[in-house]
């Protein structure tokens, strides 16, 4: 039989009653003859009650108790679970970040795993036992100290805890049937995607896609762990997420969009005034790294002046770390070289994610058309083979990602009549549609839980 890590987020255990049914689940498979390692997010709400308790009591808590305090919804959750499995008639036992071996860097609120060492969940197995694992959380051998992995983190556990059990699956399970092409809250036609490759993944993931956190997403593509994405609701087969044979995506093979990915919280920080290309981007890259504000999930789509210098950088980041990020580029303004900056908020992004995206100027053209009938400003920020990223007003976002699954989704993109198909555009005039560059880290912080 199969060993197999579930993960269940606090949407799927945001009451007793609801803990009780995914005690069901798990003793179910477990007597199927299955391994089960279990790992839980806080119930519901949990992490927000705990840090506005915190904020109650100062407003600026230190990141050391802060992180031992959140910790608590998991480990709240996680007995709870375990002892709804015992009222069951089958044997589990709860274990925290660390007890599970899940190892990380120092950081408070936004710790990497750097290594995962399972011995007390192995030995649970060897008892047939089921461990229910507290996501989101870790701990640092440098200092003993409790660490958490910031939003995102159960999924990051699960996929870490995976890769090290070489277990046969990994299941994200949520409250939705599944990876979908869009946000069903504000596209209510997205339907489930069967089969996403692991890349595609991880840009849904990048783009904001709630389902799964990039980090967790990254993970998986590394250690090629094989996951599944499905609802803990009902018996949907949810979505598959591995390898898949790689598609031709040079000039004149198919373009395909798989899904869309929206995110709501960005901040645009601009430095403008004697703005070389090197030195300049370099240097906010070095800030950005040195300060660990934002560096992994900030973007740069640089626009040259006539003289072929950039005129103006342009990064795009979460509003969570724009703060972090202002500062440590403040500090540093002589060293990186810049003249002003100015900050712009209640901005998102909106992503097309599929395949020869960037290959086909007709999947761009379709979107400038798209988003100029919806009157929806928007600026470039990601070009590539893999994503489309643009910039736009968050009012307008929900608009703009409406329009844009109708477009791409609804009508596929290289169906009959479609710009991609009808476009014969030269290499040339395609190259010059969109020029960006961008970077992405391996630890981001992520939207979701």
């Amino acid at each position: 039989m199969a060993l197999i890590v579930r993960k269940y987020g606090g949407s799927s255990v945001p009451t007793t009653e609801r803990i009780r049914r995914v005690a069901e689940q798990v003793v179910r498979a477990h007597d199927e003859g299955h391994d089960v390692v279990v790992v839980v997010s806080a119930m519901g709400d949990a992490t927000n009650e705990l840090l506005a308790l915190a904020q109650e009591v100062d407003t600026a808590p230190c990141p050391r108790e802060l992180d031992t305090l959140l910790s608590v919804g998991e480990q709240v959750s996680s007995t709870l679970t375990a002892m709804a499995i015992h009222a069951l008639g089958a044997s589990a036992c709860s274990l925290s970040g660390r007890q599970a071996g899940v190892i990380t860097t120092p950081a408070h609120g936004g710790a990497r795993i750097v290594g995962v060492r399972p011995r007390l969940v192995r030995e649970a197995l060897d008892r047939g036992m089921v461990p229910v694992v507290t996501g989101f959380q870790g701990g640092c051998v440098e200092n003993d100290e409790i660490t958490t992995l910031g939003r995102g983190g159960s999924d990051t556990t699960a996929v870490a805890l995976a890769a090290a059990l070489k277990a046969d699956a990994c299941e994200i399970c949520t409250d939705v049937d599944g990876v979908l092409t869009a946000d069903p809250t504000i596209v209510p036609e997205a339907r489930p995607i069967g089969h996403l490759s692991y890349e595609a993944m991880r840009e849904l993931a990048a783009g904001g896609a709630r389902v799964l956190a990039l980090p967790g997403a990254e993970y998986a593509e590394r250690y090629a762990v094989p996951l599944r994405v499905r609802s803990s609701y009902d018996e949907h087969p949810g979505t598959v997420v591995s390898d898949a044979p790689e598609r031709p995506t040079w000039y004149g093979s198919p373009a395909q969009v798989v899904g869309l990915a929206h995110d709501p919280s960005r901040t645009k920080i601009t430095l403008s005034g004697g703005v070389d290309r090197a030195g300049t981007t370099a240097g906010m890259m070095h800030a950005l790294a040195e300060e660990g504000s934002g560096f992994g999930t900030a973007e740069i789509p640089a626009v040259p002046a006539d003289d072929g210098r950039y005129g103006a950088l342009t990064l795009v980041l979460p509003a969570a770390d724009a703060p972090a990020a202002l500062a440590a580029l403040r500090t540093r303004r002589r060293g990186i070289g810049y003249d002003d900056l100015t900050r712009e908020d209640d901005v998102g992004t909106v992503s097309l994610v599929g395949s020869g995206l960037r290959s086909h100027a007709g999947i761009f053209l379709r979107l400038r058309r798209t988003l100029g009938r919806m009157d929806v400003p928007f600026e470039p920020v990601t070009m590539s083979d893999t994503r489309i990223s643009v910039l736009c007003p968050a009012s307008l976002l929900p608009d703009a990602v409406r329009a844009l699954h109708k477009a791409f989704v609804e009508i596929p993109a290289d169906s009959p009549g479609s710009p991609v198909r009808e476009s014969g555009l030269p290499s040339l005039v395609r190259r010059r549609i969109v020029r960006t560059t961008s970077f992405s880290g391996p630890y981001g912080v992520s939207p979701s839980r």
